[in-house]
């Protein structure tokens, strides 16, 4: 599946998907996204389905946009963050009226609606301000398309992003190195490309990269199922591991740095992403291995001034209880599924951003100077 833009927006999708400096050979390119945008509905690939199914969901209004966040058809943070914008052109798109305040009513009524739907990546709400600054200050007849233009530059934008931290993540490593990630960072869970994943398509690219290994990421397996499939196709070598294992590895010499993503960065550096994170810190610290985490400024949000503030998603029951349609825990068990740990910032080497590397010891300031 790739993306579909007429027009101008395409052409400038198309050349920034298909040209980066990083990039050495077309098995190298990641030129897919996880959601196809013909005018008037938007597709996605349905990630629960992979990697057995590639199937597309589509949305042709925003409730269904926002049933496909909450019930991880789309799942990421900037994916996410796109995923509603392209929603609220939905909303937009299918409400007829001659009334700015009604309309504007309207679009306001669906930024509500999107924005229950997963609580801790702060792209999501990002995403929908930044769409909300043009319906609260375009006419009636410019906003449909306006509200268009604002989502395909959002989307356009992370791709190039995402290119722009691969290479920054990559100047940090050696030659013949492996890398250790946690849950799904690439093209799935972005415009593109990738964050963590991002890196290690840029180092792959450059011939830096020996191997990958992915933690399987439970209870919803976004590192086997989705990690995997996207290296394997793109022909990166991964090997997956069940995430006790990532101490056994480190012990034997190997893996030379920890990548992962992120959902939501507090202003002290704090940071919360996939459950399994925070304790894969404390692993690469006792083992020295440097560990890293790459997000774009979308994803910092300087009004969370520590990790304690970050609300964390709790996920259904089922998910632990189930693989697939196989019951593994006994009826009447409790079970517990937070989708999110938070990593203190100490246990951070670096932040990667678009903009470059913030070193430990540094993250309250280079965070803010960011947004100044």
């Amino acid at each position: 599946m790739s993306l579909k833009i007429e027009g101008q927006k395409g052409l400038e999708l198309r050349a920034i998907l298909q040209a980066s400096p990083d990039l050495k050979t077309e098995n190298l390119v990641s030129c897919f996204t996880p959601m196809m945008w013909s005018g008037e509905s938007l597709a996605l690939i349905d990630q629960r389905r992979l990697p057995t199914e590639e199937v597309s969901y589509v949305c042709s209004d925003w409730e269904r946009v926002a049933l496909a966040i909450k019930e991880m058809v789309v799942r990421g943070a900037p994916a996410i963050g796109i995923t509603a914008a392209y929603g609220l052109v939905l909303a937009s798109q299918k409400t007829s009226t001659d009334d700015l305040d009604a309309k504007r009513s309207m679009l306001d009524r669906a930024a509500e609606g999107l924005s229950q739907t997963r609580p801790t990546a702060v792209n999501l709400f990002w995403a929908i301000e930044r769409m909300r600054s043009v319906w609260t200050s375009v006419g009636l007849l410019d906003l449909d398309r306006a509200l268009e233009e604002e989502a395909v530059m959002i989307h356009l934008e992370d791709i190039q992003t995402c290119r722009e931290m691969g290479t920054h993540g990559a100047a940090l490593l050696g030659e013949n190195v492996s890398i250790l990630t946690h849950c799904n960072t690439g093209a799935l869970a972005t415009g593109g490309h990738g964050t963590a994943l991002g890196v290690i398509r840029s180092a792959a690219a450059r011939g830096q990269l020996k191997r990958v290994y992915a933690d399987e990421t439970r209870p919803f397996w976004q590192g086997a199922r989705l990690t995997a499939w996207e290296l394997h196709r793109d022909l990166i070598p991964v090997t997956v591991i069940c995430d006790s294992m990532s101490a056994h590895f480190m012990r034997l010499g190997q893996v030379d740095a920890v990548f992962v993503g992120a959902d939501r960065i507090a202003a002290n550096g704090d940071t919360a992403n996939k459950i399994g994170t925070y304790p894969l810190a404390l692993i690469a610290e006792a083992h020295e291995v440097p560990f890293y985490v790459v997000a774009p400024k979308s994803t910092i949000d300087l009004s969370t001034h520590t990790g304690d503030e970050i609300p964390i998603e709790q996920r259904p029951d089922r998910e632990v209880t189930h693989c697939g349609s196989q019951q593994v825990v006994p009826d009447g068990v409790k079970v517990e599924n937070p989708a999110f740990d938070v990593t203190p910032a100490s246990l951070i080497t670096a932040i990667i951003t678009e903009e470059g590397v913030i070193n430990r010891g540094g993250y309250e300031e280079g965070l803010a100077a960011l947004f100044t």
